[in-house]
């Protein structure tokens, strides 16, 4: 299908207009739909329509590979010949079809067609409309993520590739495995860090209501209300932050001078500093664009923020408390992040393994004698996480692992931590999965140099 160059008044709605054009960045830029659902562009959709636009991305993106087989069974064409536009505009009927009951058929349906009209695809508008209408007719059935026995089920039902189902079977059982995938598929419960103290109190005056955190004491859980238009929020007074990566941070612990290595966008550094307000602290971030981002966010605190290369840090000084927060393939983060799961390759893994381990060894480098290193990754993968910690012990006779648990019994004992320990331990490393604990995967380990 050619391009056609009249464009016609488009009858959409706005978060469906909104919620079509980030489908069509992530598919055509790489773009991620968390950040541009928060983007500039879309600031000024009503709260109604902002939270219709990100139902729309995010189950869209979460579902997809179940949505093109639905696509696929009534198309007279492949898929592959499909313009993106057409594709996305039948993506977001049925997902609209499959998941949102309140929204009549007919509704997903015109208004998929007039996103295809609106994007100049006037000629696929019938095909697009005939594709809705079977699909609409044949109401394809789901089962409970219960009930899958088997990789290909999974991987069926639950929208994932399989090979990445098959490494957790193979990992953690297939009990577990199945549990992650339906974890990512829903969307996750908001977790808010407070670095305020009249914080709570001014959210529950606008309506704002909270709940207690699942892992942290001082973390709170948004039950309902919008945050992203108040002022508290634009002017960081609170942040939205998984709880499990507030506690990557939190193990860290306190510190005269710490480094952050790969700081951006900023909320463990802000912990740092939190917890450490009269240190000394720099963050490192390699892009220029995200140093400045971070720079603002931080401002006013006790941080030097540091545009480098984490691999060769320009930081003659050394520091008694490290964080590596590596750059990773944030296969824990998929319910946040659906996009990931259909860009990422297995080879992948073999690039950002050789990455993080540069990281790390030019992170222990920066360490003082006797101090401590988090090195943490948001990953479920373990090139990512042991094999990288352990080959870097091996070929450092001055470095130990400490076990987590005895940071975290400290945070328990000091009322930071607001369950077992244990629950968080795989053997010497904090280890978080999604579907088992309420939050992202991730993955952390205390690395201590000889004094």
């Amino acid at each position: 299908m050619k391009p056609e160059k009249a464009r016609s008044k488009s009858n959409a709605s706005p978060a469906r207009i909104a919620a079509f054009e980030i489908l069509l960045q992530v598919a055509r830029n790489k773009a991620y739909a968390s950040e541009l659902l928060h983007s500039r562009a879309h600031q000024d959709l009503s709260p109604a329509d902002h939270g219709l636009a990100t139902e729309l991305v995010m189950g869209t993106l979460r579902w997809l590979s179940f949505l093109d087989h639905q696509i696929a069974q009534v198309s007279n064409q492949p898929l592959t010949k499909l313009d993106v536009e057409v594709l996305i505009a039948l993506r977001l009927a049925v997902y609209q079809l499959n998941y949102l009951d309140r929204i009549p058929p007919s509704a997903a349906v015109n208004e998929s067609v007039e996103l295809v009209k609106r994007a100049r695809k006037y000629s696929a508008a019938p095909f697009v409309n005939a594709v809705l209408r079977k699909i609409d007719r044949l109401k394809f059935a789901t089962r409970e993520a219960s009930s899958l026995s088997s990789t290909p089920e999974i991987a069926d039902r639950l929208s994932h590739p399989s090979w990445m189902i098959e490494r957790w079977v193979q990992r953690f059982g297939l009990e577990t495995a199945r549990k992650i995938c339906a974890y990512d598929q829903e969307a996750p419960e908001t977790a808010i860090r407070i670095f305020n103290r009249d914080a709570i109190a001014e959210l529950e005056s606008v309506g704002i209501e909270l709940g207690k955190g699942r892992l942290l004491s001082s973390a709170r859980l948004l039950r309902s209300g919008a945050l992203n238009s108040l002022p508290i929020f634009r002017e960081g007074r609170i942040a939205i932050q998984d709880e499990a990566s507030q506690l990557v941070a939190l193990l860290i612990g306190p510190g005269k001078r710490l480094l952050d290595c790969c700081a951006a966008p900023g909320g463990k550094t802000r912990i740092l500093a939190e917890q450490n307000p009269k240190s000394l602290i720099v963050a490192a971030e390699l892009h220029p664009h995200r140093a400045r981002l971070l720079h603002k966010l931080v401002r006013n605190q006790n941080v030097a923020v540091v545009a480098a290369d984490a691999r060769a840090l320009p930081v003659a000084t050394q520091f008694d408390r490290v964080l590596v927060d590596v750059p990773c393939s944030g296969t824990g983060t998929l319910a946040r992040n659906p996009e990931i799961k259909w860009r990422l390759r297995p080879s992948d893994l073999v690039d950002l393994q050789k990455r993080q381990a540069a990281i790390l060894d030019s992170a222990m480098n920066q360490l003082l004698p006797g101090g401590k290193l988090v090195y943490a990754s948001c990953s479920l993968e373990r090139e990512e996480n042991e094999v990288v910690v352990e080959n870097a012990i091996e070929s450092r006779r001055d470095m130990r692992i400490v076990n987590c648990l005895e940071e975290l019994e400290r945070l328990r004992k000091v009322g930071e931590l607001a369950i077992d320990p244990d629950s968080l331990i795989s053997g010497q490393y904090l280890r978080t999965i999604p579907g088992i604990q309420q939050c992202d995967g991730f993955f952390a380990a205390i690395l201590q140099k000889s004094a």
